[in-house]
C-alpha cells in the first residue's frame, strides 16, 4: 500500500514536464492525422472532379459526332456552286 498512497510520491518538478511533453507530442500527433486526412479528401475530391470532367467531355464528343451532317450532304451543298 505504501507504493499507492501520496505520501511516498516524490517529485522532482520533471513529471509536470512530462506530461506536457507528451501532452504536445500527441497534440502534433493528432494535428498531423487531421492534415493527412484533409489532403486525401480535397485529392480525393479533385481527381474524382477531374474524372467526371473527362467522362462527361467524352460524352459531348460522343453527341457532337451524331450530329454531325453527312459528307455526301456537304457535296450537294457545295455542287450547284
Amino acid at each position: 500500500l505504501r507504493c499507492c498512497t501520496s505520501a511516498s510520491v516524490v517529485t522532482d518538478g520533471s513529471g509536470a514536464a512530462g506530461d506536457e511533453r507528451s501532452a504536445y507530442i500527441v497534440r502534433v500527433v493528432q494535428i498531423a492525422v487531421m492534415c493527412v486526412l484533409a489532403l486525401t479528401v480535397a485529392f480525393g475530391i479533385f481527381f474524382l472532379g477531374c474524372n467526371l470532367l473527362i467522362k462527361s467531355e467524352g460524352m459531348i464528343n460522343f453527341l457532337v459526332k451524331d450530329r454531325r451532317p453527312s459528307k455526301e450532304v456537304e457535296a450537294v451543298v457545295v455542287g450547284p456552286y
